[in-house]
């Protein structure tokens, strides 16, 4: 019996069983991704929470009152809410704010670009071609400046992020010679006759007079970032893990929330540079105005993230053995024995980790490179003597190289995983000619996760165009899936078989085990009672249709707290 100090809690929390159901879904199938992955019929949702999830003769029955809006799915797939645990919507919103970008897949599209904007760019400024990897070019090779010669009047700057490279005229206005001395941590990469070639590798400081950085007034940058976390609602989202913020763009956040302008829910990482000595920068956390798991469901602090070392698609990610042969071609290395860049030497890591930790955040760190992952982990391990790690949510930031020690070591020390699936697809043809068959049985690996226990979060690592499918990184949760069933490559190749995982995992990735790396997974991840009402409407079903279509589904319906936020066709 329910008495009426009962019946005061349970319409506090949402639960309240009786008539009057804010939103029902029924008629269709309810893939609930609870610890029984059960399908059901129907689902009801009452001041933002799930109050029942079961047949639909029952939940009509139950559920149903006047002002209840009834939606007969005839058959439709429901998921729970997707979360991409990796997006940087803010950098992507103003990509395109202003005018589309053009897809850069070859060095003619490139030409093509740099063609374009001289035309409109006044003599003697800079043009710089947005940033597009080596890997992602049909040539599968890093340009030099004789490629960006083609605009002679213009300083030319090709961003292909940790790595820039930048024409002739480029070199002279930034008095960049034979005889300039590599900077701390950089390169200033020659070619046969000792020339500098164009390819800066961390060395991007030497450049004078270029700005990468279109300026936005605050306004825009509100608008920017709003309208790509729209887009993400539009893509199936209901949460995004923003994986790297500044205090600047912290304050973005606060205000769009206040402004009543926030429309999907969002946990914020907070990347401290590096640069600094350890003691201050240990000052700058333990001095911050915000602590972990600060915010509530909508808008809060999680996770402390640093940047280790650099990217897999530019050869700068820090690698356990040398690039080789063909890190020349495809990433301009001069040096046979080069193994990447560690930007934080292991005993600074230690230092800043530990003040985060005590401050309450889950810890992780920009780690691509197998030497990076080992690194980090030392970190981790070093952590976990002075007190348990696990319960901190700590993990691995794309850890795209991996090896079975290292993934033992992760899953003894309660570490978790943030992956980038799509990344097999759109660079592994180009990575297996660098790292061999043998050196990418283990880049992603994510049957040897799943067998060992090791829990990862699918994410995108979004950061440039607005398009779904046509983004640098594309945000497309279900290719991402498609990928991590199938490991096909671009090219149609299957990269180690082996690695596959089923449906079941794949959604588990994008669901309730990107709840688990938040924290959060008592709260939403799963189609359950007293859950977030957060759900996804799709137009066939993930678990039955052919495996060849799964990177093909499109949403018809995002609930998000459980109002119907974005649509597509007409429910009744």
């Amino acid at each position: 019996m329910i008495t009426p100090s009962i019946a005061l809690l349970l319409a506090a929390s949402g639960l309240l069983l009786a008539a009057d159901a804010d939103l029902i879904l029924h008629n269709g199938r309810i893939v609930t991704v609870d610890a029984s992955f059960r399908v059901q019929q129907a689902v009801a949702a009452k001041n933002g929470k799930i109050t029942a999830v079961g047949d639909s003769r029952s939940v009509l029955a139950q559920e149903r009152g006047a002002k209840t809006r009834v939606i007969d799915l005839h058959g439709q797939t429901v998921l729970p809410g997707l979360i991409d645990s990796h997006v940087h919507p803010l950098g992507a919103g103003l990509s395109e704010f202003r005018s589309p970008l053009p897809v850069l897949d070859s060095y003619a599209a490139v030409r093509s670009y740099i063609l374009a904007r001289a035309r409109v760019t006044p003599k003697g400024e800079w043009i710089v071609v947005p940033r597009t990897f080596p890997t992602r070019l049909s040539e599968m090779r890093m340009p030099t400046r004789e490629l960006l010669d083609v605009a002679k009047e213009h300083p030319v700057m090709f961003d292909a992020s940790y790595v820039a490279v930048v024409n002739s005229m480029g070199l002279k206005v930034s008095g960049i010679t034979r005889d300039t001395p590599n900077p701390p941590g950089g390169e200033i990469v020659k070619d046969a006759r000792g020339e500098p070639n164009g390819i800066l590798r961390n060395a991007q400081q030497l450049l004078k007079g270029v700005d990468r950085a279109e300026q936005f007034t605050e306004a825009e940058r509100l608008d920017a970032l709003e309208g790509q976390l729209r887009r993400y609602v539009q893509a199936g989202l209901t949460s995004v893990i923003d994986r790297a913020l500044t205090p600047e763009e912290i304050e973005l956040y606060g205000k769009l929330k206040a402004k009543g302008r926030l429309p999907v829910r969002v946990v914020m990482t907070w990347r401290l540079p590096t640069a600094a000595s350890a003691g201050e920068l240990v000052r700058q956390i333990r001095a911050a105005p915000y602590r972990g798991d600060d915010g509530d469901d909508w808008l809060r602090f999680g996770i402390f993230k640093v940047t280790l070392d650099g990217g897999m698609t530019i050869g700068t990610a820090y690698q356990r053995a040398p690039y080789g042969d063909f890190g020349e071609q495809l990433y301009g290395i001069t040096n046979r024995d080069d193994r990447g860049q560690l930007f934080v030497p292991p005993d600074k890591l230690l230092s800043v980790l530990r003040a985060a930790r005590d401050k309450g955040w889950a810890l992780t760190a920009h780690s691509q490179g197998g030497g990076a992952v080992d690194g980090l982990l030392d970190a981790f391990e070093a952590l976990n003597r002075e007190r348990p790690l696990a319960p901190s949510r700590s993990h691995l930031m794309h850890a795209s190289f991996q090896t079975p020690e290292a993934i033992a070591r992760a899953k003894r020390l309660g570490v978790l995983g943030d992956v980038q699936p799509a990344w097999l697809y759109g660079d592994g043809e180009a990575l297996e000619k660098v790292f061999g068959d043998e050196g990418m049985r283990y880049f992603f690996p994510l049957r040897s996760y799943v067998d060992a226990g090791v829990i990862f979060a699918g994410g995108s690592d979004h950061m440039i165009g607005h398009g779904k499918n046509r983004a640098v990184n594309p945000y497309n949760p279900f290719p991402a899936m498609w990928t991590e069933v199938t490991r096909r490559t671009s090219a149609g190749k299957v990269l180690h078989p082996e690695q596959r995982i089923s449906r079941e995992d794949a959604l588990r990735s994008y669901t309730i085990w990107g709840a688990y790396l938040q924290s959060a997974e008592k709260r939403k991840g799963s189609i359950e009672v007293g859950k977030l009402a957060d759900l996804v409407v799709i137009d066939r079903d993930f678990l039955a249709c052919p495996e060849e279509q799964i990177k093909d589904i499109e949403p018809v319906m995002t609930v998000l707290d459980g109002k119907v936020v974005a649509e597509r066709g007409n429910h009744r």
